[in-house]
């Protein structure tokens, strides 16, 4: 039997969904499990999204430009520009999706062989793409007691080789929901036009940053439009993760170009889902309002609990909806396992992300969690009950419990 590639073989599991076999059991079972795992969201997908499809006069459902609707980049021109992003017309690629957008900026930016540095704690499936574009990941670690904030400049400095290439950041962050600030973006486009680096900025989550922030676009950098590109999505700007529809933006032309001639591998983004997104970026920035609001009030809510829980460190994510927590467990794979397979509480449990799946180097994030505040406060607030009382529970826990909480536990 032939052997299956090598990349094949090295594709790893989803971090977000590795536990997935596990939680389908538990309902099977008759369980309800709360899914803090994975970053969709249960807010409504605006009905302007899907009343376009709905009533698309369309008869032949045919290929649109490769590069997207010239109609919809229009569009995408005016929300940028409403944000303060400097990108034109001609600056933007329409993609599958922020997945295509990612692995086509990998694979315009670096060779086979090339090395990318990324702050670790990231998004996991970083590492699929940069496998499946024969790049090398090299990691600098962030830290859950700096609050994940940016590892000093020097450690990027530090790992900077004759065969480094770009540097990645997502911002705000998943899965820490860190916001870099400008100062910090600065000082990385910096080193970037030191070393001759591009800097691929995935900003899926700018709308959501809380408590008065706001994201800084790279793309809005001075002296950045050689060296960045964007790369973005609708799925969690509109709570829309299913249409598959991303971007990737640039202001360097060869770049661009570069890009185009990987998309016309699949011909064109798809037509139906580009008319959703067009629908979408017609809505006022005020749609965005009630939509941060809420998740703030989740953050919040999610923030509380976790620190409130013997053992638990939480720093305060100041954007996206997640929250990387440490636990006083053994394992935190194995954590979330025993969730699925062993706890209930009142017929109840969740499922979390462990952490160790977003971390590139072997070891860390062992006892930490990606938990994704996107369900609503109510059931959000029997999830973080179930962890809780989990938590007393766990025969893996590695602190004792203080004695009041014994007591509250076994008089509840």
């Amino acid at each position: 039997m032939p052997d299956v590639s090598q990349r094949g073989q090295a594709m790893p599991v989803s971090p977000f969904r590795k536990l997935l076999p596990y939680a389908e059991a538990a309902r099977q079972q008759g369980k309800i499990v709360y899914p803090l795992n994975i970053g969709q969201p249960d807010v409504l997908t605006p009905p302007e999204m899907l009343e376009a499809v709905r009533t698309a006069d369309i008869t032949v459902l045919g290929y649109a430009p490769g590069a997207g609707t010239e109609s919809y980049r229009r569009k995408l021109e005016t929300y940028y520009q409403r944000a303060g992003i400097p990108a034109r017309f001609e600056d933007i690629m329409v993609t599958t999706a922020g997945s295509e957008a990612i692995h086509f900026a990998l694979l315009s930016c670096l060779n086979p062989g090339d090395e990318i540095i990324i702050a670790e704690p990231f998004y996991g499936t970083y590492t699929a793409f940069a496998i499946a574009a024969g790049v090398n990941i090299v990691a600098v670690t962030a830290h859950i007691e700096d609050g994940f904030a940016l590892p000093p400049l020097a450690d990027f400095e530090a790992v900077i080789t004759e065969r480094t290439r770009a540097i990645l950041v997502c911002n705000p962050s998943n899965p820490t929901g860190y916001v870099y600030r400008r100062d910090e973006l600065e000082a990385l486009l910096g080193l970037c036009q030191r070393h001759n680096l591009f800097l691929i900025s995935d900003e899926a989550y700018r709308e959501y940053c809380y408590d008065g922030a706001r994201a800084t676009s790279a793309l809005s950098l001075p002296g950045g439009e050689q060296h960045v590109v964007m790369v973005d999505t609708i799925s969690k700007r509109y709570s829309a993760c299913g249409a598959r529809v991303g971007a990737l933006v640039t202001r360097n032309a060869d770049l661009w170009q570069a890009a185009f001639h990987f998309g016309q591998m699949r011909v064109c983004p798809p037509v139906l889902e580009m008319l959703a997104a067009e629908a979408a970026a017609d809505l006022p920035a005020s749609y965005f309002d009630g939509t941060r609001a809420e998740y703030q009030d989740r953050r919040d809510l999610t923030v509380g609990r976790l620190r409130a829980m013997p053992g638990v460190t939480c720093p305060v994510p100041g954007g996206a909806f997640y929250v990387v927590a440490r636990l006083p467990v053994d394992d935190a794979q194995k954590f979330g396992q025993w969730l699925l397979e062993e706890f209930t509480y009142h017929n109840q449990t969740l499922m979390l992300s462990p952490a160790n799946g977003f971390y590139h180097t072997p070891g860390l994030g062992r006892q930490e969690v990606r938990l994704a505040y996107v369900i609503n406060l109510t059931d959000l607030a029997a999830a973080l009950d179930c962890l809780a009382q989990a938590l007393l529970e766990y025969p893996g826990r590695t602190e004792p419990v203080p004695a009041a909480f014994v007591e509250a536990a076994t008089t509840s």
